[in-house]
């Protein structure tokens, strides 16, 4: 009861002192990983531009052979390139790269409401410290039904372990306000979408999951469904334990 009574008062404290400031689309960075998608990667950045008025910085980490950073540069974006290791280590760059006060992450596969930007940093303006898309809220019917059931479950998962409802821990679209990213030591790699929204969760900060929809990806997935589910399923547990260490 005390420390949930303390992250409470935390939070509070959090919202109260940073709800002055007021950002605008020009202190957005949208960033995201890439691996071979040159497919999708055009139009998401075309629907990032509309949603920012063209005022949004955008880095993409990208470990392709498909010609995806080529196209990325085509339209403004900051290319950092890397060797491919994996979903975390690209999004953790990204996101440590961009350089404005508030960052919010998606994926390159047209799946996100990028058109939900301008709401998520009023989201942000109003004080919270993280706003997470809940795709799940709508029911995410174009969702592989094995995935929908598996990111059920790592919901579940996760709130059993920090006893504190969470609806959707993987979600990949994300506002962030900068000095919390760069405040928090990230390890996870496949995991690493569990992990951005557990520990702010479990450390007070003011976190809000928004509803999304969500549409069919661009382009093929890369991440295998049980291999991939075990590792978020181990990093869920993993970060948890950590958190819970620190209280």
């Amino acid at each position: 009861m005390f420390l949930a009574s303390l992250k409470y008062l935390l939070s509070e404290r959090l919202v109260m002192s940073k709800s002055g400031g007021s950002y605008g689309l020009d202190d957005v960075s949208v960033v995201m990983g890439a691996y071979n998608e040159r497919e999708a990667i055009g139009p998401v950045l075309d629907e990032i531009d509309d949603a920012t008025d063209g005022g949004a910085e955008v880095v993409v980490v990208d470990s392709s052979t498909d010609g995806t950073a080529d196209l990325a540069r085509d339209h403004g974006a900051t290319v950092v390139e890397q060797p491919p290791q994996g979903y975390g280590v690209a999004v953790r760059e990204a996101l440590l790269s961009a350089t404005n006060p508030v960052r919010v992450t998606t994926d390159c596969d047209g799946t996100y409401p990028l058109e939900r930007i301008p709401d998520f940093l009023e989201l942000i303006n109003d004080g919270y410290d993280v706003v997470s898309g809940d795709r799940l809220y709508h029911g995410a019917r174009t969702m592989p039904t094995l995935n929908r059931y598996g990111n059920h479950a790592f919901a579940a998962l996760a709130s059993a372990l920090m006893a504190e409802r969470v609806h959707d821990v993987t979600t990949g679209m994300r506002a962030y306000r900068g000095d919390l990213i760069e405040s928090i030591e990230w390890t996870e790699n496949t995991g690493l979408s569990a992990e951005l929204l557990l520990r702010p969760v479990m450390r007070g900060y003011a976190v809000r999951e928004e509803p999304i929809e969500y549409d069919e990806r661009l382009g093929e997935t890369k991440l295998d469904p049980f291999s991939g589910g075990a590792e978020i399923a181990k990093s869920i547990v993993t970060v948890c334990l950590e958190e819970r260490d620190l209280l």
